[in-house]
């Protein structure tokens, strides 16, 4: 398999000693901005990297568990990715080319309709965006709005859809004007105290009750985004169920829904598509990451009923991408063609298996959870007693006639293992830093 490549100066300026890794970290630390995260907790200077190994300037070789924020679906240099991009390269093909048509377009088009739901892809359209998820997310907000003359957006709490104005009001976090954020389902903390599948009924029901009440406050909405598997809020899944009642709350009130699948695409939740284990046909697919194979690539997938923006209405200077199309590509016809979203499927259940084995009389694991291969643990701190519950209904509102918020004890992996938490423990950020890395 073939390894990354650097140039002969950057490659003689690595020494075996480690002391050229760390002139580059401190010259990192001096120039680059305050903004950095990865950087700050993982002092590595990767060089080579192959599959799920890095290989640091330190000579160091470690398991990469990022994959690129999820963008590496088939790890790192994938003999179908270098074998695509080269085939780009040596045809001397455009790089950029804006939004004209290309055979390397095309055929990106043609593997990603495959891959979609078949009641979306019969009739979609693919708007091809700047390099980012948050551009693609700014582009299906736009869209709406565009398409139903509304400028209100349903959101969730817990959310997150990029770092872009619009994006980010619609992520979980300060209030943003003309965004209703809606509770999300969470097991381990229910804003309603419950769990399970009443606590999703809950939430259902509760944005039923909003969007049918005129003095509900929400703004008329353009649309409904979420994250069929939230991701930074914390690895929660969305039950099945209740994503179609979404959809069936959404398509009753001709709002269009908006599935966020750019962490969750391509395999990772163990079906292509995570809207798939459900059988929800979003009206608008946001797609990135993975899509690219390892390169900046981000589309948006509509109806064609919501196609009536004008020409230009929203565009970018690298939507013609054709490298990261190649990879993309490549990428997305060899997760099809290999089963590996039913083999992330597989081995998803069984870490989540041993996983819950070993959170079993550990009272500092909180939970354990996810879909296929994304999982997460939550660290807590059981001596410091309950915390608060997550993803709380919106301020000012009370809970259905009928149902309180649960006062009894915290409920852990240890306790019957039964899903759902009135007062869980409080998250213990200290337990979640990373630890110090060996070789």
């Amino acid at each position: 398999m073939a390894v990354t490549q650097l140039p002969p100066m950057a490659l003689a300026a690595v020494s075996d000693d480690g002391g050229a890794a760390q002139g580059i970290l401190r010259r990192q630390a001096l120039r680059e901005s305050a903004a950095r995260t990865y950087a700050r907790a993982l002092p590595i200077v990767p060089v080579r990297a192959r599959g799920m190994t890095v290989e640091g300037a330190d000579g160091r070789r470690y398991l990469d568990c990022l994959s690129g924020a999820g963008a590496l679906a088939l790890g790192h240099n994938h003999p179908v990715v270098l074998d695509a991009i080269r085939a780009v390269l040596d045809a001397e093909a455009p790089l950029q080319v804006l939004d004209l048509a290309t055979p390397v377009k095309d055929a990106f088009t043609d593997e990603l309709f495959a891959t979609l739901p078949p009641g979306l892809a019969a009739r979609a359209r693919v708007q091809f965006c700047g390099p980012a998820g948050t551009d693609a997310v700014e582009a299906a907000l736009k869209l709406v709005r565009t398409a139903t003359g509304r400028d209100g957006l349903l959101a969730f709490s817990g959310a997150y859809h990029g770092m872009t104005a619009g994006a980010l009001a619609a992520s979980g976090g300060a209030p943003s004007s003309g965004v209703t954020r809606l509770p999300f389902p969470y097991d381990y903390r229910c804003p309603f105290g419950v769990g399970g599948e009443h606590g999703a009924e809950l939430s259902a029901r509760w944005t039923e009750k909003l969007l049918d009440d005129p003095k509900g406050g929400a703004a008329n909405p353009a649309g409904m985004i979420l994250e069929p598997v939230q991701g930074e809020g914390g690895v929660i899944p969305a039950p099945d169920g209740w994503l179609r009642r979404m959809r069936d709350i959404t398509a009753a009130r001709s709002i269009p829904l908006i599935a966020d699948e750019v962490q969750t695409g391509v395999g990772r939740t163990g079906a292509f598509w995570a809207v798939d284990h459900s059988g929800v046909v979003p009206d608008v697919m946001v797609l990135s990451k993975a899509i690219g194979g390892g390169l900046p690539l981000a589309v948006v997938v509509y109806h064609e009923d919501l196609d009536v923006w004008p020409p230009g209405a929203h565009a970018g200077t690298f939507r013609g991408n054709q490298l990261a199309m190649a990879a993309g590509a490549a990428t997305l016809a060899y997760v099809r063609e290999n089963n590996l979203a039913e083999r992330a499927a597989t081995v998803g259940a069984r870490m989540l298996d041993r996983l819950r084995q070993f959170a079993t009389g550990r009272r500092w694991i909180g939970d354990v959870r996810g879909r296929g291969l994304m999982i997460g643990l939550e660290l807590v701190d059981p001596e410091a007693g309950p915390g608060e519950a997550g993803n709380a209904a919106p301020v000012g509102h009370a809970a259905p006639t009928g149902y309180a918020r649960g006062t009894g004890a915290a409920t852990n992996t240890e306790r019957e293992g039964t899903p759902g938490c009135a007062s869980p423990y409080q998250a213990s950020p200290s337990e979640a830093a990373p630890c110090e890395m060996t070789p």
